[in-house]
């Protein structure tokens, strides 16, 4: 069984002063426009945004993407310097649930998107920003083993098709059906989940 995806890349050992000192300095350097301080925040934080915004959107990955590059352009415009770790990661899960209700009226504005009138929009789904995160932590383990592992690997650590093919000794066709199959199934899960919480 794959184990969950770290929420950031720091060392889990390390103390939270640690945390909250490399925090401040990566806001600090991203508000003054250090190209080399905005690569470190996408790295330590887009799989969380990632997983919290498919979260949000019941599966839908496209949308999850969306939000994530939507969280960095605005980090790179508007990011102010924090106080720790929390604050920071508390202001990037704010920014990721404003441009998650931006979507979610778009879609719904779409008449072939009325179906999803009775799940809640992101503004409605009650519970902490912790508490979406575990949401789809769940939904994954729901999942057979090889389904997570390619969802896994393939969303969440960036692996191409043909990568992922190597590395179970298939095609990347056959990657391809295993994902199609895999996002069903989460989607499934999510909403159901959500669904049951309001």
């Amino acid at each position: 069984m794959i184990a969950a995806t770290p929420a950031m890349s720091f060392p889990a050992t390390a103390p939270g002063a640690a945390l909250d000192a490399e925090a401040r300095q990566i806001a600090a350097g991203v508000a003054k426009g250090d190209e080399a301080a905005f690569q470190q925040l996408y790295d330590c934080y887009h799989r969380r945004v990632f997983r919290m915004a498919v979260s949000l959107h019941h599966g839908d990955e496209t949308a999850a993407h969306e939000i994530v590059q939507s969280v960095m352009l605005t980090a790179a415009a508007k990011l102010k310097p924090v106080q720790s770790e929390e604050h920071l990661w508390n202001w990037l899960a704010q920014v990721a649930r404003q441009h998650s209700q931006k979507i979610w009226r778009q879609l719904q504005r779409r008449p072939e998107h009325t179906t999803l009138a009775d799940i809640p929009c992101p503004a409605e789904i009650p519970g902490t920003d912790d508490a979406l995160e575990q949401s789809i932590d769940t939904a994954l383990l729901a999942l057979g083993p090889d389904d997570r592992q390619v969802v896994e690997w393939f969303y969440f650590d960036g692996a191409s098709h043909k990568e992922i093919a190597a590395r179970m000794d298939t095609t990347p066709k056959a990657v391809s059906s295993r994902l199609e199959r895999a996002r069903v199934k989460l989607r499934e899960l999510l909403r159901g989940r959500t669904t049951d919480a309001t």
